[in-house]
């Protein structure tokens, strides 16, 4: 595939992936998917369950995310799954993605907090709401957390400048 939908290049940029060509964007679409879908099967999980330590165990997970413009499950899919898909890297995530990666770590700090001091039902709520943002992301990427970093900041563009 050598060409992108608009709106699916659209919700690509909406998460900070600009400057891409068509047939670069193209072939890393589906890829760009890997992380939010590793997260939310874990954040289900771990909401599930319930196992708190899980949901605390993606804490870090999804606050390196924020920090860095590579987070450690880009690293995982760079490193060795995408020697089996036989595309090249995933590029460095923009300032909305890293938004999205602080909201959930936050998020799943108050997910695991719950749990942890018996609010169940509050937990469930929580974890629930999370786990269907990230399957929104996950299989259409449209990113509610990147829309509203879009709302606060301006949408990423090529070359670093924003548009609102």
């Amino acid at each position: 595939m050598s060409t992108l939908p608009p709106v699916t290049r659209s919700r690509l940029e909406m998460q900070g992936f600009v400057g891409l060509d068509d047939r670069t964007l193209a072939e890393l679409a589906p890829w760009l998917r890997f992380t939010p879908a590793v997260c939310t099967a874990l954040v289900g999980l771990g909401t599930f369950t319930p196992w708190p330590w899980l949901l605390w165990a993606l804490v870090p997970i999804a606050a390196l995310g924020a920090i860095f413009p590579v987070h450690p499950f880009d690293l995982i899919y760079n490193r060795g799954v995408r020697r089996w898909t036989g595309t090249r890297p995933l590029p460095p995530n923009g300032p909305p993605r890293r938004f999205a990666c602080g909201v959930a770590a936050v998020w799943l700090a108050g997910t695991a907090l719950a749990f942890s001091a018996g609010y169940e039902v509050t937990g469930f709520l929580l974890g629930g709401v999370l786990t269907v943002v990230g399957l929104l992301v996950s299989t259409n990427d449209f990113c509610i957390p990147s829309l509203v970093y879009g709302a606060l900041f301006g949408r990423p563009r090529a070359g670093g400048a924003k548009r609102a």
